[in-house]
């Protein structure tokens, strides 16, 4: 008898299952909103771009005035000679002021602003990338799921088909129409598909503990892709487009991009050591001595208080600092040479990926094609097989591989339309496209 197809057999499975216990299955933009808010890789990114943004603001406190209030108190002694005459008495002070200064001219301060605020930059297109390399691994996890289901209802098919050529064989036998040679066969294929089952029965079970491991949550039930389906095509079709998008866009070139700029910007702030800063510097203060200013002529026991302010501008400029400015400029000049060497090896490495990447997507789209047609096939040779056992032309171990042939090209197949689908994501990952948006065509290739 014909092999029912696995995902008709999965799908009434999952229908059943449904009915007995109300529960319902997600789609694949419910579990990725789910491992949005849980994922740690993604979680930990967005606290480093949130810390980045924080550093950055603190870089921008250099070019900021500041202002401080400074306050202490003293006791002092004080001694006086006059004509061999000695005396000496002790006095406290009081004292109080507030000291502003706004930078006038800081190149330093001013490049280590730009700097922070491209950090913070880069720290968001990481987490840009992070967040595409969430979909994708939440796509392929949702997807290895489905191709575990593929198999267990494929190798369950098949264990059942085998289970009827093994009785047919036995009567077969028991009327002397066959060898003993067609039960025992059978019954090894039968053996061969329990233990097949088994080990499928497991791979589903880790791969639903990963996909519930990754949107935090329990008992996941993947929808299943509709059939029959259609397999979107990349758009662009030509490959040298996908590489020119990924030479511009790709999170990890953008990164280096900005690290070369950086890289740069810390060879311009290690010239400005040799530069002068100017700074607009302004305090006002009181000084009080509550036993009296020994200081003064005049009443020198009485409670006296001295005001203070003043404003005006100060120079600094380094002139020689023991070479230790012209020795960080080429630090900072080989480092930027590091950078840059950096940005060309990770342009080639992501044009390599995202040929790999179209060219794999454009290869599973060819063997859909080709696996259905082998599934026809695969299908037409069981069926004549079978007919041809029952007219004596066939013998059972022809049947048992028809029906083996059949099983393993409906999963294979199953497998290749999820491998294009994740593929279709990695793509455009590789081009620095993908957003949670491209999940929505292929959410709706979903059985409801």
């Amino acid at each position: 008898m014909p092999l029912p197809h696995p995902r008709t057999l999965a799908l009434t499975l999952a229908l059943a299952l449904l009915a007995a216990t109300g529960a319902r299955a997600q789609s694949l933009l419910e579990l990725y909103q789910a491992a949005h808010g849980y994922d740690s890789a993604y979680q930990s990114a967005l606290a480093q771009a949130q810390a980045a943004q924080a550093r950055a603001d603190q870089a921008q406190a250099g070019l900021l005035p500041q202002l401080g209030l400074q306050a202490g108190g003293q006791h002092n002694w004080t001694q006086t000679s006059v004509l061999g005459t000695t005396s000496s008495r002790p006095f406290n002070s009081l004292n109080a002021a507030l000291v502003g200064s706004q930078p006038l001219y800081r190149p330093a301060n001013r490049i280590a602003r730009d700097q922070g605020q491209l950090a913070a930059d880069a720290a968001q297109v990481k987490l840009r990338g992070a967040e595409q390399d969430l979909i994708v691994r939440l796509a392929q996890a949702y997807f290895d799921v489905l191709a575990a289901e593929d198999a267990l209802a494929s190798v369950r098919a098949l264990k059942t088909a085998v289970s009827e050529q093994l009785a047919a064989a036995q009567r077969n036998f028991e009327v002397g129409n066959a060898t003993i040679t067609d039960s025992r066969e059978a019954q090894a294929r039968f053996d061969l598909a329990t233990a097949q089952e088994i080990a499928s029965e497991n791979e589903l079970r880790v791969r639903k503990l990963a996909l519930d491991q990754l949107v935090g949550r329990g008992g996941t039930d993947p929808l299943p892709l509709a059939q029959p389906i259609e397999l979107p095509a990349p758009q662009p079709d030509q490959v040298e487009a996908w590489v020119a998008q990924a030479t511009d866009e790709h999170p990890g070139v953008t990164q280096a991009r900005m690290a070369l700029d950086i890289a740069r910007l810390e060879t311009e702030k290690a010239r400005a050591g040799h530069q002068p800063t100017v700074d607009l510097q302004a305090s006002v203060g009181q000084t009080r001595y509550p036993d009296g200013n020994p200081g003064l002529a005049v009443a020198p026991r009485a409670s006296a208080r001295t005001t203070n302010a003043s404003i005006g501008v100060v120079m600094n400029w380094p002139l020689f600092a023991g070479f230790a400015i012209e020795n960080r400029v080429k630090e900072t000049v080989a480092l930027e040479e590091q950078a840059r060497a950096d940005l060309d090896t990770l342009e080639r490495s992501v044009a390599q990926a995202t040929r790999a990447a179209f060219f794999g997507v454009e290869s599973g789209r060819s063997q859909v094609k080709a696996l259905e047609a082998a599934e026809h096939s695969s299908l037409t040779a069981l069926q004549a097989n079978q007919l041809g056992y029952q007219v004596g032309v066939r013998i059972n171990i022809d049947v048992l591989n028809a029906q083996s042939q059949l099983y393993q090209t409906q999963r294979d197949l199953a497998r290749a339309r999820y491998d294009v689908l994740v593929g279709t994501l990695r793509l455009k990952q590789a081009a620095g496209t993908l957003s949670a948006d491209d999940l929505v065509p292929i959410n709706q290739l979903l059985a409801r």
